[in-house]
């Protein structure tokens, strides 16, 4: 009989004896067979157990490269919890994490130590190239993984307070397995597939490609960052690798179709393409669609805080312009729950907040109690036995075909002349016009005006005019910007923040 899976290294443990000698990750600078990732992570787990490090977060400060991916699977082997920073995080953004955490461990590269030198850290330096020379103990690890439950932590990852401070979500092997499982079912992954990785390694995004690497003995690609500012160099590199499954955030796709590069080359290998995190405008989706009309198109969406994503949306037909693609049906193992403002259900067709119950539910904040209990609370419509659900901040709403959209975050919906207005119906509309690449609200909460930002070759006025003939005239914004280019965070979203930044340092 088969026993219930409990940990993440089984799908590493399982596939070493298949394919052993196959690549499971690979980066400009080096690559990793599965059979490397086995021994040398569990000769990091080795290491730190001996050590005297056990239940404790180590953090793995290092490049986007095998390396950092095996010492996350050695952290687990150890029975610790990997904490992935990376050099091209903000440094007063990685002095708040290491004050949260007081980790007594970090692993670094060749690369990165004297970054981890420049901070004011007491605890103990590792180097990768050391660690994965250790003796494995195998009899050590056995008695790691007999202790080891499916509640226990395998990672914090951190995300951006509200307050400026950051928070660490504490993933478990339960919350993980449940993700993996369910993901790669609708993305339809197995042994063939290969990704190409666009995410930041130190943001949950990247599970989509890392487990489901192991669970089917596919091949990971980790996408030069430098390639996403030379579209046609990126579909190039897709090409080169034969990369058939990507999962990137909205801004990474349009950049190849809102630059005219599908003219020149297409990402011939692409079958699936997986997408989430914003809204896709319909004119840059049309483009995708038009040139791989045999592909997949997969909407994707989930906090952090429930372990990557929980709804997803296969594109089976047609949009108009103006409408946002859903983001469909939650996966197996996980319910939705819109609540209104009075904690109710709302009814068919009215917006509330998505609410998210399930295994799929991280742990919480990392030594943060007091807001792990204001967004992941009690259910209010089960008043019988405790039960947690995650309150996500954003909005949804079910269409006439009882699909789930994405309205907004609760924070981007603003009360302006009276009327309650979504900023992302707005920047709909701009991504309508012609020769628009990229569009941003804002709203100056003091002015009370609308700002809009754009990427595109039109003059402000001919957008503005466009925009008064699609829009109320309460939603029309008060002043419109042209930009080069749009602002991406690290994970490559528009970085709204800093166009707030902007408009106030003017």
């Amino acid at each position: 009989m088969k026993t219930m899976q409990n940990n993440v290294l089984e799908y590493l443990e399982n596939v070493v004896g298949k394919l052993a000698n196959k690549i499971a990750y690979a980066s400009e600078t080096s690559e990793a067979s599965f059979s490397e990732v086995y021994k040398n992570s569990r000769s990091i787990g080795s290491f730190l157990y001996r050590q005297g490090h056990y239940k404790e977060p180590i953090v793995v400060f290092m490049g986007r490269h095998p390396e950092a991916i095996i010492s996350f699977y050695g952290t687990i082997y150890a029975g610790c919890y990997y904490v992935p920073i990376d050099d091209e995080m903000p440094r007063h953004r990685i002095e708040l994490i290491f004050q949260s955490l007081n980790p007594k461990a970090v692993i670094c590269d060749n690369e990165t130590i004297q970054s981890v030198e420049s901070f004011d850290y007491g605890g103990k330096v590792y180097l990768y190239d050391d660690l994965v020379k250790s003796s494995i103990d195998e009899q050590l690890l056995g008695k790691i993984r007999d202790k080891q439950i499916d509640t226990d932590p395998i990672y914090i990852v951190f995300t951006s307070g509200s307050t400026g401070i950051p928070k660490g979500v504490v993933a478990c092997h339960r919350s993980v397995i449940d993700y993996i499982e369910n993901l790669s079912d609708v993305l339809k992954i197995n042994e063939n597939t290969v990704f190409g990785n666009q995410t930041p390694l130190y943001v949950d995004a990247c599970l989509k490609e890392l487990y489901p690497t192991l669970k089917y003995g596919a091949t990971t690609y980790i996408i030069p960052k430098s390639l996403f500012m030379f579209p046609l160099k990126l579909v190039e590199f897709l090409n080169e690798k034969k990369i058939n499954t990507i999962c990137w955030v909205v801004s990474a796709l349009t950049m190849i179709s809102a630059f005219g590069t599908f003219e020149k080359a297409i990402p011939e290998y692409l079958t699936t393409i997986a997408f989430g995190s914003e809204v896709f405008p319909i004119k840059q989706f049309n483009m995708w669609r038009k040139n791989l009309p045999d592909a997949r198109f997969i909407n994707l969406y989930g906090p952090t805080e429930c372990t990557g994503m929980s709804c997803y949306y296969e594109v089976n037909r047609d949009f108009e312009l103006d409408e946002v693609i859903p983001i469909g049906r939650p996966f197996k193992n996980t319910d939705i729950i819109l609540l209104d403002d009075d904690d109710k259900q709302v009814i068919q067709g009215q917006a509330g907040e998505i609410c998210i119950r399930g295994s799929s539910l991280t742990l919480g904040y990392y030594g943060d109690f007091k807001r792990t209990n204001e967004a992941f609370v009690q259910n209010p419509l089960n008043n019988s036995y405790p039960e947690l659900i995650y309150r996500t901040g954003d909005l949804g709403k079910y269409n006439d075909q009882g699909e789930l959209i994405f309205v907004s975050r609760k924070d981007n919906q603003i009360k302006h002349m009276g009327h309650r207005i979504e900023l992302g119906e707005i920047e709909v509309v701009a991504n309508m016009y012609p020769d628009i690449k990229s569009a941003s609200c804002i709203f100056d909460d003091i002015r009370k005006k609308i700002v809009l930002y754009y990427v595109g070759d039109m003059t402000k006025a001919e957008l503005a005019s466009f925009l008064k003939k699609k829009l109320p005239r309460y939603m029309v914004p008060n002043m419109i910007e042209q930009l080069d280019s749009m602002p991406l965070t690290a994970n490559g979203k528009i970085n709204r923040v800093l166009l707030k930044e902007k408009y106030y340092g003017r």
